[in-house]
């Protein structure tokens, strides 16, 4: 292989010549790595961890550089070998999704072309797709809106900080010195921090009887509420995947003249199919919605979107920086890009989007979204047949399912968590699986801590998860206590 000398990676980094070399290397270096992690997870625990990868790819600054393909291979190798690999069936703790190659292969390009998309002279062919694809994006949660508008973010944490900013803007619009937030006890923890860094008044907390807002509690909790209020509901709980009875928030909501933002970034994708998107009805009463792409959208990290009912909600945004967008360039056609985003300098995540969506289609898409809440159906009915298992009560949250050895329910509460928790960090210290975890109450009403599996393979079955359960109830049969085992 004629490999890229050091000269090439200086003079002539980004040309399709000496990428199309050092993709060959990369490629190689992930299946090495792959090949050598043998699972899903490293196995040994983080000081074994950091020891082998300290051990492929340091000192990571040497006083004389090891040349462009020995460094990536080296580094390359490093990542791999030591990585959570989403695409496993056993690697399913978070809403951490396998991306499609499609995506992976756009995203290559956007970092080869490297368009910052915060001025139109940077990115001129870029701003256009990006601008087709928010479009689409938006009218997907509007359809029936005649101005709706999205923008690209890097997730749920900067779309729902976008979406509280822009909410306070339009409170001192009217008058108000702020607005207050109302969030469920559900809610992800962003909301919260957001009001924090946007100095907001501590958000209230509605009650979430079985993990979803109550419109009674809310109702109850906006009567005390004076001024401006932001209701914040959840589609699609980081823990259980619940969804909030959306319909009856956006009515208390309107009632008492407050707006409503939904935090969408697990469900949100459920609107690609025509199957699932009745579970979002109601969202369409949203002033905003936050839902990523880089959960049940298969994306690279990152892909978030924040969509709007209305283009203007967007406008408090809008800056004026001289050497990216001055008033005589913005006359005379070219795009302001600034006001789309709370970041100056900005990756073209879009590009990565739009291939998928193009790729797929709406229908394409859909399918697969269809096809990981399935898998979590049948993985939910394979708990409950499994005589070492036991489901948590209810119904399954869009992709997630919420389980625990039968063996930790003959024990004390706190010694049944404790080996939950004692099967969870053992079969990540083995590198066998990657299992998340979750404290919620269970069909009696006591806080227990459960296993969570959150099913994003686009491919995986039910059947390709059986051995994970049976693994689960052999570790929790060995860590038991000796004398509940005889």
């Amino acid at each position: 292989m004629n490999e890229p000398t050091r000269a090439d990676a200086v003079a002539d980094p980004a040309s399709p010549y000496a990428l199309r070399k050092l993709a060959s290397i990369a490629l190689d270096a992930l299946a090495d790595g792959a090949a050598a992690r043998g699972g899903p997870l490293p196995a040994g625990g983080p000081e074994q961890v950091a020891a082998r990868t300290r051990a492929l790819c340091t000192p990571v600054l040497p006083e004389e550089g090891v040349g462009a393909a020995d460094a990536l291979y080296d580094v390359a190798r490093a990542a791999a070998e030591g990585a959570a690999d989403p695409s496993d069936p056993h690697c399913v703790a978070h809403l951490h999704c396998p991306p499609l190659a499609v995506a992976a292969a756009a995203d290559l390009v956007a970092s080869a072309l490297n368009p910052s998309m915060d001025s139109w002279d940077q990115a001129p062919a870029a701003a256009v797709i990006e601008a087709e694809v928010t479009a689409a994006l938006a009218r997907l949660v509007y359809p029936h809106h005649p101005a709706p508008d999205a923008v690209i973010t890097s997730g749920g944490t900067e779309s729902n900080l976008v979406a509280l900013l822009l909410g306070r803007e339009r409170a001192r619009a009217t008058g108000a010195r702020t607005v207050q937030v109302l969030v469920g006890a559900n809610a992800h923890h962003s909301v919260r921090r957001a009001a924090w860094m946007l100095g907001l008044p501590t958000p209230l907390v509605v009650d979430c009887p079985g993990g979803r807002m109550s419109p009674a509690a809310l109702d109850r909790a906006l009567v005390e509420c004076a001024g401006p209020a932001l209701v914040v509901a959840t589609a699609g709980t980081t823990d259980e995947g619940l969804i909030d009875p959306l319909p009856e928030i956006a009515e208390v909501a309107r009632f008492h003249g407050a707006e409503l933002h939904v935090d969408a970034a697990y469900g949100g994708p459920l609107l690609f199919s025509d199957t699932l998107a009745p579970r979002l009805a109601g969202i369409e009463h949203a002033v905003s919605v936050t839902y990523d792409l880089h959960k049940l959208g298969w994306q690279p990290v990152a892909a978030g979107v924040l969509a709007v009912a209305d283009a203007q909600v967007l406008e408090p945004l809008a800056l004026t920086a001289d050497y990216l967008n001055a008033d005589d360039d913005t006359e005379a056609g070219l795009p302001d890009l600034l006001g789309r985003s709370i970041r100056t300098s900005r990756r073209p995540d879009v590009l990565k989007i739009a291939t998928t969506l193009r790729a797929l289609g709406r229908r394409g898409l859909g399918a697969t979204v269809e096809h990981c809440v399935r898998t979590a159906a049948d993985v939910a009915r394979a708990v409950d047949a499994h005589p070492a298992l036991r489901r948590r009560p209810g119904d399954v949250g869009i992709s997630t399912v919420l389980f625990r050895p039968a063996a930790a329910d003959a024990l004390p509460d706190a010694d049944g968590d404790e080996l939950v928790a004692a099967v969870r960090r053992d079969l990540l210290a083995e590198g066998r699986a990657v299992l998340g975890r979750a404290t919620v109450a269970d069909g009696d009403g006591r806080q227990r801590l459960w296993l969570k599996v959150t099913l994003l393979h686009p491919s995986t079955t039910g059947d390709d998860l059986a051995p994970l359960l049976d693994l689960i109830a052999e570790q929790a049969e060995r860590l038991a206590p000796a004398s509940m085992a005889a």
